[in-house]
């Protein structure tokens, strides 16, 4: 296993977050299919489960079309060789179906493999309802 300060680690983290950021605003597949591992599951603010062939082929339909996306109180915490990142992120986007513009706490897990690779193999997203806002 390769050795990383903790420094080290945080910057690579942080840099495969821009990365993710950057591709789902430019629907870039090549870049997602890199960051995700083969096993990788998304559980969607929606409730949905997706594999990675399925969020692939959800970010190449044009299904999701993302026109901003900023992050803020981004928290990460290395537990040996996994990765977890909390954060706000607040979206403009719409899907094909309907507006899914708002804030959303999100949760990325990664881990790092043999080679020191990170790899994101699970995603949660939750949406923060406004007060008034139904459920």
């Amino acid at each position: 296993m390769l050795f990383r300060s903790k420094h080290e680690n945080r910057h690579a983290i942080d840099q495969l977050e821009d990365e993710w950021r950057n591709a789902i605003l430019k629907s870039n597949v090549t870049v997602m299919d890199r960051l995700l591992a083969e096993d990788y599951l998304a559980i969607t603010a929606s409730g949905l489960v997706q594999t990675k062939a399925q969020t692939l082929a959800n970010l190449k339909s044009g299904h999701i079309h993302m026109t901003s996306l900023n992050f803020s109180d981004r928290k990460v915490r290395f537990y040996g060789r996994t990765a977890v990142v909390t954060s706000l992120a607040v979206i403009q986007a719409t899907t094909t179906d309907a507006d899914i513009s708002g804030n959303y706490r999100y949760t990325r897990v990664y881990v790092r493999d043999s080679a020191g690779i990170w790899k994101i193999v699970s995603f949660e997203a939750s949406k923060i309802r406004e007060s008034g806002e139904h459920r």
